[in-house]
């Protein structure tokens, strides 16, 4: 602002006195120099029209009409949603061929929850201790209930560390066992505080214990061999599909749990039964 008033003053004492800058005789004046007078008034005059200009934009826009800030702020609020929109339907296309054509190989490791066989599939990436991701556990148990037509891919996407990494491990070495116990197992782990005492140690190592030895429990109660379990928990196909879920999640762009693919469209966050629903009849 201080440097436009300046400009503004400069440019006012430019027109005012330009004849003591450019000498001009009307009667001995050459082209050059009437265009050199002419110019130098035409600068002048611009610099004070950009000048009061520039001073007076502000005022308008916060004074005398507002309005056109808000038609401005939705203007490009609309623009950037189309955008938006465009981008979301190309990475569903995306994903849905993805999904097509590699439906076995992302089941192949995976827990599955629901009828196996079935026509219509939900891939859930979610982590056991994410608050959001037991409310969509809820919202997807009542989906299962009452349909048979539905089954639920768990691609467990382990973000919080000590709180997650043990019961993603678990439940899919459940699946090395019995892909029923792998689910019972899923279901026990979302429904029940297995990290309460974790959150009370004092230390990583005494919370990791505690949480282990939770999850173990929720294993032998969900008929695992837990032996078994803890063998597998450290194996091969267990590594190989956390590593998947990983790679899929930077592919998808997801960053945080829950998140979705209902029919090759993805949906984040814990959306409700009514919206699980329609997205299965779409």
């Amino acid at each position: 602002m201080a440097w436009t008033i300046l400009i503004l003053v400069v440019a006012i004492a430019l027109y005012m006195f330009s004849f003591m800058l450019v000498k001009f005789d009307a009667k001995k004046a050459t082209l050059k120099d009437v265009l050199l007078k002419n110019g130098v008034t035409v600068f002048a005059i611009l610099l004070i029209a950009g000048s009061v200009s520039r001073l007076y934009t502000p005022i308008y826009l916060t004074k005398t009409n507002p309005g056109i800030l808000q038609e401005m702020v939705a203007g490009l609020q609309s623009q950037q949603a189309a955008e938006q929109a465009k981008k979301d339907e190309a990475r569903n296309k995306e994903i849905a061929k993805m999904v097509k054509d590699n439906i076995d190989e992302l089941i192949a490791d995976a827990p599955i929850a629901g009828n196996v066989e079935a026509k219509n599939t939900i891939f859930l990436w979610s982590d056991y201790s994410c608050p959001y991701c037991r409310r969509v556990h809820g919202e997807l148990s009542r989906v299962l209930k009452e349909r048979d037509d539905v089954r639920v891919v768990l691609k467990n996407f382990s973000i919080h560390g000590v709180l997650s990494d043990a019961p993603a491990q678990a439940v899919i070495a459940a699946k090395l066992q019995d892909n029923a116990k792998a689910a019972a197992l899923d279901k026990l782990l979302m429904d029940e505080e297995y990290y309460a005492d974790a959150r009370k140690q004092s230390s990583q190592e005494a919370a990791q214990k505690s949480i282990n030895e939770n999850v173990m429990k929720l294993a032998k109660k969900a008929g695992l061999d837990t032996k078994k379990l803890a063998v597998d928990m450290k194996g091969e196909v267990v590594a190989k599909e956390l590593k998947n879920v990983r790679e899929l999640a930077q592919r998808f762009e997801i960053t945080g749990t829950p998140f979705l693919i209902i029919n090759g469209k993805t949906f984040p966050g814990a959306i409700p039964y009514a919206r699980i629903i329609d997205a299965l009849e779409k």
